[in-house]
């Protein structure tokens, strides 16, 4: 059974990268092919890893480059990989993995973290940007065009994946796969994170890409108001340069970070934020690794991965506001600092999600479906 892995790019750190080296993990014999590469802008674990990428590496380095080229040529790079000699080609995708070319008769299982959501949810992906109405009007009209080929490129997948039920609901709507879609929550390595006996705990913390789907413009509006607390965000996009304008002394910017200075970061902040609706989101998995309450929106995946505080503080993971307005972030933050978790039990509940689950199960899964395709 020879097994080629598939993901999107690698020119960013975030938990599709993360998920990639898990499934590497699962099947460590297996090369990684994607459309671009850089070892620097991507975690360094990818590096003792087989990558075999595309002549778009030459050209699009960072992320801000693919997502200029990428129509049309991040989907033309993955289209120039013809995987011809595997039995399973395995993708860890949301835009363009599943365009890469295979032999007839050749399993396709694809763990969709979520479709693509510039053509499927456009309106949630560009909003706070400002598009002059030609340019919008171009822009719709390549979505449209894109759309399809995105439908069609799916269409050949035999198996998806996803995180949670209501992602599986989604991709049944815009991929009306041939076959349910499976549910298997994501992962985190909970050895890279640490409880801290004494925390600092003088900041609250946010790591997240910085766009607009994200809705740091929450937590800095509500930061903003409260100017006694400080919050630390980690990470960079495309709406970073105005975020830090807008941003009082109390909130401080940072990106690039090494594996152990995030890990520290979780380890001694009060509680992490995240204010967005997120598909999954491993980050609040890893806040709970470090024994650290989240204050969430309490919509989408973080459901699924935290126990909400309701009236004991001792047996929750997490405490959620119900809309996301500053306000309430503001309310959730106040209710934080009068109660009191407990770290060791946050952790048991976050260690449910550790990645030896994961590698079980997807070897479990691809080797009993590997088995019945094999019967056809």
């Amino acid at each position: 059974m020879k097994i080629a892995i598939v993901h999107d790019e690698l020119v960013r750190r975030g938990g599709a990268e993360q998920f990639t080296l898990i499934l590497h993990k699962a099947f460590p014999e297996a090369p990684i092919y994607t459309s671009t590469y850089n070892i620097k802008k991507t975690y360094e674990a990818f590096a003792s890893t087989n990558i075999r990428s595309t002549w778009l590496t030459n050209i699009a380095k960072n992320e801000k480059m693919l997502k200029r080229l990428f129509f049309p040529f991040g989907i033309l790079a993955m289209k120039s990989h013809y995987l011809e000699n595997y039995d399973i080609v395995l993708m860890s995708t949301t835009t363009s993995a599943k365009y890469v070319r295979v032999k007839p008769g050749t399993l396709i299982i694809a763990y969709c973290h979520y479709p693509f959501r510039l053509l499927w949810f456009p309106d949630s992906y560009i909003q706070g940007t400002k598009i002059r109405s030609i340019k919008s009007i171009l822009l719709k009209i390549l979505i449209g065009i894109f759309k399809k080929m995105d439908y069609k490129a799916a269409k050949k997948i035999d198996e998806f994946i996803t995180n949670t039920p209501e992602i599986a609901r989604i991709i049944n709507t815009c991929y009306e796969p041939k076959n349910p879609v499976s549910v298997m929550y994501s992962s985190i390595s909970c050895s890279n994170f640490y409880v801290e006996s004494n925390p600092t705990e003088d900041y609250y913390l946010l790591i997240s890409r910085v766009e607009p789907y994200k809705k740091v413009d929450i937590a800095i509006d509500a930061f903003n108001k409260m100017p006694n607390k400080k919050l630390i965000i980690a990470g960079k996009g495309s709406r970073k340069e105005h975020y830090q304008k807008t941003a009082n002394s109390n909130i401080e910017f940072r990106e690039n970070l090494s594996k152990e200075e995030v890990a520290k970061l979780y380890a001694n902040c009060k509680a992490f934020i995240f204010p967005q609706q997120e598909d999954y989101g491993l980050t609040p998995i890893e806040a709970n690794a470090s024994g650290r309450p989240v204050v969430a929106y309490g919509r989408g995946g973080i459901t699924y991965t935290t126990i909400p505080y309701t009236s004991d503080s001792k047996n929750s993971t997490a405490i959620y506001f119900e809309e996301q307005t500053p306000e309430c972030l503001i309310k959730a933050i106040e209710l934080v600092e009068t109660l009191e978790f407990d770290p060791v039990f946050i952790r048991k509940h976050a260690e449910k999600f550790d990645e030896s689950f994961f590698i079980e199960n997807i070897r479990n899964f691809v080797n009993e479906k590997f088995n019945k395709w094999n019967k056809q």
